[in-house]
């Protein structure tokens, strides 16, 4: 199997496992870094100890090969189309022709309520106060304000994520994700990494975006929110590994 193919399940059991709550074969990163979680496949007992988890109508985000299927103990809130894209550009990362990237701030626990604020706001993915401890965030500030963002989440062999792209309303149409993107990917690039990504299907202007950078669409995954809720919660005889 590709690291790419089941990616949040092999994040968690491979280079983030520090950040990994386990139980049996389900694993979820700890709920103040992300709502990602993943197993190893998707059957009942593996639900079921998805279900130990969480708290009492927990919410989980699953990557999924097709569509969710109705299960006891869940509601599904949402069901997003995903595409998977990877940066495949054999004449190499151009660097941004522009004085911005001089202008790169690396953010730290310190930003993390401006992180939260601003990925509350436009909604690139779930972000937790915890988030940015997955890598590399760098972002752009007009005055004391944040106004744009991109950064590392999922990390697995060979391949890193970027995720959390982002531009505040009122600050559009300055190439600022181009230029915080470039910069993320560069950073990847030099550690022998490929970058990936994720985006809503009908995210057309992003993905065209991503394109001109040089990714290409890799496959098409689909994103649950699940919500467990009180009448699936079931005696568990296994243990809940926490780290962290």
């Amino acid at each position: 199997m590709h690291p790419l193919d089941n990616v949040i399940w092999h994040a968690l059991s491979t280079r983030q496992a520090k950040f990994a709550e386990s139980l049996g074969d389900a694993r979820r990163f700890m709920p103040e870094v992300s709502s990602l979680a993943g197993f190893r496949e998707p059957s009942p007992q593996n639900y079921e100890a998805m279900e130990e988890l969480l708290a009492p109508q927990g919410t989980v985000r699953l990557f999924l090969d097709s569509p969710h299927q109705n299960c006891n103990g869940w509601a599904l809130p949402a069901s997003v189309p995903l595409l998977q894209m990877v940066w495949e550009n054999g004449r190499g990362l151009q660097a941004p022709q522009n004085v911005m990237v001089t202008e790169l701030v690396e953010l730290n626990a310190e930003h993390s309520p401006e992180m939260i604020e601003l990925t509350a706001l436009t909604k690139p993915g779930p972000f937790g106060k915890r988030t940015h401890e997955l890598g590399t965030y760098l972002g752009i500030f007009r005055g004391a304000k944040l106004v744009a963002m991109a950064g590392e989440r999922l990390k697995v062999a060979g391949c890193t994520e970027v995720s959390a792209v982002c531009t505040h309303p009122q600050h559009t149409g300055h190439g600022y994700a181009g230029v915080l993107m470039t910069e993320v990917m560069r950073r990847i690039l030099s550690r022998g990494e490929t970058p990936f990504l994720h985006v809503r299907e009908d995210n057309l202007r992003a993905i065209q975006l991503y394109e001109r950078l040089g990714f290409r669409r890799r496959v098409l995954r689909y994103l649950a929110v699940l919500r467990r809720e009180p009448q699936g919660l079931k005696p568990s005889s296994l243990s809940v590994v926490r780290r962290g």
